[in-house]
């Protein structure tokens, strides 16, 4: 599989649309709101999307709930994931049960379209920042590591795989990596006590199928950003956390990717620090830059993680089991909103 994942422009596609997803490079594939009319037209799309590409091709969203779903007329509306403990009064085990309920009917609902993964939990410790806020779970650790936990179990068993976000922590930056360059000016010491625990915790647990790093520079630890640092992708994350899943870019037309120069310069730096696909959104001209320009390959070891996210998690349920968990699960989301 190719190592680019890009986006196309509406509810159907464009000539130039089918062409990019002809290419060997076009490994995956994310969606938006844009691309969203029904149900119905999602799934014709993504089907049209498989055929056009001929080959296998990974179909994503960031659809984590709350002020992050893209479709949402005929979804369930799933609540923000720091709303969970106010939602049942702070009764954690509930809180926890409410979190896998809200796992599933996502996941269920995002594979019935013919999706095959949402980038989603969230491990972000809520602090300051200014794009995470209510998306993460709660401001410590130890509660997101079993909320979390809880929320993954909800997926694997509606059979899609998990994407911890962002790597190793975005909380305790207030700039917004989509129009800026966050700059965290912390210990590394502060980090691997608190920022990281969530994503070191559910490595460990063998929870965690993906990760996507943060656009942040932590200058006390290395001076690239995470996501284009073979130390932060390589020595921490792979060797030292024994992360052996897939690592996607964060979106390289983000102003938080910058640090690294164009378009062409951001995919060749994030695949040499260790990242096995890159995500260019939004920018359709870079898009094309990147596949007539970069000197970027198909890699063997990165083929084979993509392929095991499109091996969806066995769900032991039959069809009917699944129809009647998933109106448990609604029921007890909606016994909460």
């Amino acid at each position: 599989m190719g190592p680019i994942m890009l986006d196309v422009l509406g509810t159907s596609l464009t000539a130039e649309d089918k062409e990019l997803l002809e290419h060997p490079l076009v490994g995956g594939l994310i969606l938006f709101t844009r691309n969203f009319e029904s149900v119905e037209q999602l799934s014709d799309l993504n089907l049209q999307i498989r055929k056009t590409a001929g080959k296998d091709i990974l179909i994503a969203v960031d659809h984590e709930g709350g002020r992050v779903q893209r479709f949402r007329d005929g979804f369930s509306l799933i609540p923000a994931m720091g709303s969970l403990l106010t939602k049942t009064q702070h009764d954690f085990n509930i809180a926890k049960e409410l979190a896998q309920h809200c796992g599933y009917v996502m996941a269920t609902e995002v594979q019935a379209c013919n999706i095959d993964i949402s980038f989603a939990p969230v491990l972000d410790v809520n602090g300051i920042s200014e794009v995470i806020g209510d998306r993460s779970f709660d401001s410590q650790p130890e509660p997101i590591i079993h909320l979390a936990n809880a929320f993954i179990d909800g997926m694997h068993l509606a059979g899609m795989k998990a994407t911890g976000k962002h790597f190793p922590g975005h909380g305790s930056v207030q700039a917004d990596s989509h129009i800026a360059l966050p700059i965290d000016p912390r210990e590394k010491s502060e980090i691997e006590s608190f920022d990281i625990l969530p994503f070191k915790h559910l490595i460990k647990a063998n929870k965690i199928d993906a990760l996507m790093p943060a656009h942040i520079i932590f200058p006390e630890i290395d001076n690239e950003s995470v996501g284009f640092s073979s130390y932060w992708l390589q020595d921490i994350l792979r060797k030292q956390l024994g992360f052996e899943g897939v690592i996607f870019s964060d979106d390289l037309s983000m102003e938080g990717a910058s640090c690294v120069g164009g378009y062409v310069e951001r995919a060749e730096a994030a695949q040499q620090a260790g990242c096995d696909m890159l995500l260019l959104c939004n920018n359709r001209e870079g898009c094309i830059s990147v596949i007539d320009k970069a000197n970027i390959e198909i890699n063997k070891a990165s083929n084979q993680r993509i392929e095991r996210l499109l091996k969806h998690t066995n769900t032991k349920f039959s069809q009917l089991q699944q129809d009647i968990k998933w109106q448990e699960s609604r029921q007890f989301i909606e016994k909460y909103s």
